[in-house]
């Protein structure tokens, strides 16, 4: 049998990408693009230290035990790379404040950057292979998650089907970025794809009745990933048409309906990674509309006691996360809730907040409850837009319609999502975003360090100067977060 991979497999032409990238390196805007989602990753992990979840799977994590390969965000002590990867991934999606990419609805760094980070560190790998390795799966996740998108259905299949897609492609992304740090060539890198193929995986069924599994899916599949590219260097194998297969990747998750030429066309040329958007709010992305909408409001001079009724005109499709059932989005128990709730949403922004206009500290339980916000939440309607239907899921727009006590009608129309690439978030506001993010529990010394060190990654040696920055606290604020249920 050949070493080398099926030349015509779909699997064969990611691994010979991934290896031709890892040796001759990404465009600027690519690289660039990586390592303001590294920054971002980063500063997340931190931030998430404050959920009780958290807490649960470092834990569990330090509780195994294991040689000391790699860095958990936030923890002296090392663990193996796989778990590293796991913990981290966990973190960098916990607080629903991760990136997104259009129109798949995928968050791809949540899980991609934390292996790339762990193997890296495990490896030795310096910073450019690193960046490399990172930019490659993020695309490789994008593309496999692109060939799930329907156009005529204007949905992914994998949603369709109940799947959650960040999780299922972030893993096959994380294998290549894993395999990429480790060495592999395109055999290796495909023997990790088809390994992984049968670690993926993601329901989202707690988005519709509850549950704090969903912050594991982009850990389990960072530790998928790592742990694949490991097995495969040890002389495991998988099926060169892992993908395409009768009983491969796209038969399985999506029923054999899927479109390869979203995963091959301009494949090298053209990157999805600098349109991967970035999120300037910490909640579920379809409610970031309203949340602009009610800081324009704001802007325009409205006041809480000014409000006599608002209607957010919504994409059809979103209703069912951010408008129903009404009652429960306009009377959230949790912080959590909040964060998928479209009447809290507009109201968050027309009452202001921190962040890049409503940040972290917006989303507590107790502000979930404050009497003032369930009475503004009591007047929010939340219904179907036909304007905002023909966008959707290129970008998730809102129609917010206020009337005043006084009988004026005002609307804020937003048809594009804040920090997308028609309006992408400054060098600045991401800056800003991380300092936010980490702001009690590092210093605004060492903040600057690891803002410096992550966008100079390229030149450095090694990551582990980086992550040894990230791996003591000043101090632990107290902001715990519930059970979450619907």
């Amino acid at each position: 049998m050949s070493d080398a991979p099926a030349p015509d497999t779909l699997g064969a032409q990611l691994a010979r990408f991934a290896v031709d990238v890892a040796r001759d390196g990404v465009p600027d805007d690519v690289a660039a693009s990586t390592r303001q989602r590294v920054l971002d990753v980063l500063g997340l992990c931190v931030a998430s230290h404050r959920l009780e979840t958290s807490a649960a799977i470092i834990d569990h994590v330090l509780d195994q035990g294991g040689h000391e390969q790699a860095t958990i965000v936030g923890v002296p002590q090392r663990v193996t790379a796989a778990q590293a990867a796991l913990v981290n991934g966990v973190l960098a999606h916990s607080l629903d404040y991760d990136d997104t990419h259009l129109p798949s609805v995928l968050h791809p760094s949540a899980s991609v950057v934390p292996a790339a980070l762990a193997a890296a560190e495990h490896a030795g790998a310096d910073g450019a292979l690193t960046v490399r390795a990172i930019a490659v799966g993020l695309e490789v996740a994008v593309r496999l998650g692109m060939a799930g998108y329907d156009q005529e259905l204007g949905n992914s299949v994998f949603f369709e089907h109940g799947q959650h897609a960040t999780s299922i492609t972030g893993a096959m992304g994380s294998a290549v970025a894993a395999s990429i740090i480790y060495g592999a060539d395109e055999k290796g890198v495909l023997d990790a794809l088809g390994l992984t193929a049968s670690m993926a995986s993601g329901i989202i069924e707690a988005n519709r009745t509850g549950g704090t599994v969903k912050r594991l899916h982009c850990g389990l599949a960072a530790q998928a990933g790592v742990t694949a590219a490991q097995l495969a260097r040890r002389g495991f194998t998988g099926p060169p048409t892992v993908l395409e297969g009768r009983f491969g990747f796209f038969e399985a998750w999506l029923h054999g309906r899927f479109f390869p030429e979203a995963v091959t066309d301009g494949l090298g040329k053209e990157w999805a990674v600098p349109g991967i958007f970035f999120k300037p709010y910490p909640a579920n992305h379809f409610t970031h509309t309203s949340i602009d909408a009610g800081l324009a409001l704001r802007a325009r001079g409205i006041r809480a006691e000014d409000v006599a009724s608002i209607t957010i005109g919504a994409p059809t499709a979103v209703i069912r996360t951010i408008g129903a059932p009404l009652e429960t989005k306009r009377a959230p128990q949790t912080g959590y809730q909040a964060q998928f709730s479209g009447p809290y949403a507009v109201v968050a922004g027309l009452l202001g907040g921190g962040g890049l206009g409503v940040g972290l500290d917006d989303f507590t339980d107790e502000l979930a409850q404050e009497p003032r916000r369930r009475a503004l939440m009591a007047i929010v309607d939340v219904v179907p837009d036909e304007r905002c239907d023909a966008i959707y899921p290129h970008q998730f727009p809102a129609v917010v319609t206020l009337t005043t006590t006084s009988g004026d009608v005002l609307v804020e129309e937003v048809f594009t999502n804040r920090g997308g690439p028609q309006r992408p978030l400054s060098d600045e506001e991401l800056a800003c975003k991380f300092r936010d993010n980490v702001a009690g529990r590092i210093s605004p010394d060492v903040a600057d360090s690891v803002r410096r060190d992550v966008l100079g990654l390229d030149g450095a040696t090694d990551v582990a100067t980086l992550m040894a920055r990230l791996t003591h606290f000043q101090s632990t604020p107290a902001t715990p977060t519930e059970e979450e249920s619907a």
